[in-house]
């Protein structure tokens, strides 16, 4: 952040007299309003629902400008990324500033590896979930648990224990996802191998069983390598943004990752993906692609209440530059399985068609994003839609600590507290309980008639 010269003047109509404020400028991107003493000089609030023209921190990690399509980690393009590198190169660079060479790269590549074991009595832990609870709700549990286990990395004033914890999380966050998997299904937990790649060790977790071997397939894993790139980071979203916020208090590194996840649950986050697929699931189960042209009416029609999940992006303007290479993924996957006919990849493929044609959608910039693909690719992978979170998650957690770390040791970090703009009752007069009798209020002569409760248990 370069300090400037300019300043920005801001004038009030109300008589509060006018203030200079600075103006700094990023690498790219924006100038900014540095408005930190606005409340002090004049008594006044910023209102920015959204926080859409608000920056709540300076950061040198991820960078996206939305009105060009463009995604950088570290400076680097996410497709040249996608392309050259695996995801443990890509975590490495996030973490650490720069790619690592061929020596960094095995001697942290096999720091991950021999970390990715979770202490035994997790699966203890584990079993007090009921069976049919949500993966997502389980991962949120256990990531917050590893507080319980891992005592040595809580100091966050501690560089080296900042860094256990770091790997420790990277490492294991595969394993806690697939036991999650697992658990759910029923089936026994599958331990990690150290020889195997960081995608390829998580799939085998995912998919082996102790009847017979599991079989590597690189094309897959290369695949699902992908995602875990495209997703590994995304700016100031809303769960990074939760991250920062929990670790602002100070809190240990698994609680913040663990309010991450539970954040990135929500259905216009990270739940996107596993939304479009069950509306590819609806309009299939409703007629298939011959009822393509009903659906896209609905959508077009306001009042029907019905989205067009996989398209558009709150930051991207005109594509998302994931995407091109999703889709790419998509049909290597497809055709690796076999599935080029697969009735589902032949409805996404002509709802795509459409919707890249039709004028409604491309008036609106209403592209496909990379939620769209990925969830076609991790159906065709075997990976059940409830996990689809768990993924993303898994694949956002270098991302939520390496800004955590950055907050950390940021020199101006301090609590995140935001302000807010009252709306509600005034300072009222009178005796408080004056119209109360014996705690119930006056009038209300039942007051549990208006609570139904049929049985204790299912409180």
């Amino acid at each position: 952040m370069n300090a400037t010269n300019e300043k920005a003047t801001l004038s009030f109509s109300d008589g509060t007299p006018a203030i200079e404020l600075p103006i700094y400028k990023g690498v790219v991107g924006p100038d900014v309003i540095d408005i930190r003493k606005l409340y002090g000089q004049t008594g006044k609030f910023t209102y920015d629902p959204g926080f859409m023209s608000t920056a709540s921190c300076n950061s040198k990690i991820t960078y996206i400008d939305g009105d060009k399509g463009e995604l950088l980690y570290r400076g680097y393009q996410i497709q040249d990324l996608a392309t050259n590198c695996d995801f443990l190169e890509s975590c490495y660079l996030l973490l650490k500033g720069e790619l690592p060479n061929a020596t960094q790269k095995k001697e942290f590549d096999d720091l991950v590896m021999h970390h990715t074991m979770v202490h035994e009595q997790m699966q203890f832990f584990l079993r007090g979930f009921r069976r049919d609870a949500h993966p997502v709700a389980v991962l949120t549990g256990l990531v917050g648990g590893m507080a319980a286990f891992y005592h040595d990395g809580l100091d966050i004033n501690d560089a080296h224990q900042r860094e256990v914890s770091q790997i420790r999380l990277i490492a294991k966050m595969p394993t806690l996802v697939a036991m999650a998997y697992k658990y759910s299904v029923g089936q026994p937990m599958i331990y990690p191998k150290n020889n195997l790649s960081y995608t390829a060790n998580f799939m085998q977790m995912m998919f082996a069983t102790p009847c017979e071997e599991y079989k590597v397939n690189e094309v897959l894993v290369r695949a699902l390598d992908r995602i875990f790139i495209l997703h590994a980071d995304h700016e100031q979203n809303a769960s990074t943004s939760t991250v920062r916020l929990a670790g602002s208090s100070g809190t240990n590194p698994f609680a913040a990752i663990a309010a991450g996840v539970a954040c990135l649950w929500g259905p216009a986050h990270g739940g996107a993906n596993e939304a479009c697929l069950q509306m590819l699931e609806e309009i299939q189960a409703n007629g298939g692609v011959e009822k393509i042209d009903d659906f896209i009416a609905k959508v077009k029609d306001k009042n029907s209440g019905v989205r067009l999940m996989g398209f558009g992006h709150r930051v991207y303007k005109n594509f998302d530059p994931r995407a091109k290479l999703m889709r790419e993924t998509c049909y290597e996957v497809l055709k690796e399985l076999g599935l080029e006919n697969d009735p589902l990849f032949k409805l996404a493929m002509t709802l795509e068609k459409i919707a890249l044609e039709d004028e409604y959608f491309v008036s609106r910039k209403l592209y496909p994003n990379v939620d769209f693909y990925s969830g076609i690719v991790q159906r065709a992978l075997g990976i059940p839609t409830e996990m689809f979170t768990c993924i993303f998650a898994l694949a956002r957690t270098v991302g939520w600590i390496s800004q955590w770390e950055e907050m950390i040791t940021d020199s101006e970090y301090k609590i995140g507290r935001p302000r807010q703009l009252f709306v509600g009752s005034p300072t009222r007069t009178g005796t408080p309980g004056a119209n109360i009798t014996c705690g119930v209020p006056t009038g209300l002569v039942n007051p549990a008639a208006s609570i139904s409760v049929t049985s204790r248990e299912t409180i």
